[in-house]
């Protein structure tokens, strides 16, 4: 395995010079991010401008952006960097002239920069299922369709090793490889974004 593949997306897209792992990383959380902005009331065009922001932000912060280790640590900062967006264009707009519900979205903000209120709570459920989802749909072509299978019946349909082994065939130590080997570069691709045990 040559130092590339070693490295996750968030580590390649953080390294100068590496436009595609960039664009990569961009393209995985853009659904995600725009649709937590329109739960904010952000119409469809400011959330293109807003998203350009964020990403603008992020690609100029991300190769200074210390991991600290902790689980969630790329996804609290993501967090926090769109919700001072938010803060910056409900100013700019000057939402807060219109009388409607303004204290109201300023809460929800609030709410959600704060680490351990229920809307980050949301935001980290969401995150991490969105994520590994389609981490998921990154990696999938990598395997055979019987290591994939053997893999899904086990994390996802709950079936014991041996179950699964008789069910495709295979024998239990490939079943148990199918299992480590997926689970291994889902790891891998998403550390740092998601905390895969």
């Amino acid at each position: 395995m040559n130092e590339a593949t070693s490295l996750s997306l968030l580590q390649r897209a953080a390294s100068a010079g590496d436009a595609d792992s960039w664009e990569r990383l961009a393209a995985l959380y853009e659904p995600l991010m725009r649709r937590w902005l329109l739960q904010y009331e952000v119409q469809a065009a400011d959330a293109d401008d807003l998203l350009q922001e964020v990403f603008s932000v992020v690609a100029q912060e991300l190769p200074r952006f210390d991991h600290n280790g902790q689980p969630g640590a790329f996804r609290s900062w993501l967090r926090k960097t769109l919700v001072h967006r938010l803060h910056n264009f409900w100013r700019a707009q000057k939402y807060g002239q219109r009388g409607r519900g303004t204290s109201s979205f300023l809460e929800q903000l609030h709410q959600l920069e704060d680490d351990a209120s229920d809307a980050s709570r949301v935001w980290n459920a969401e995150h991490d299922q969105y994520v590994i989802t389609r981490l998921m749909e990154v990696v999938r072509p990598l395997f055979q369709e019987k290591t994939w299978e053997a893999f899904r019946r086990q994390m996802f349909d709950g079936h014991k090793a041996e179950v699964v082994a008789a069910e495709l065939e295979m024998s239990l130590g490939a079943v148990y490889m199918a299992r480590h080997r997926v689970l291994n570069a889902l790891r891998r691709e998403g550390a740092g974004l998601i905390d895969l045990r």
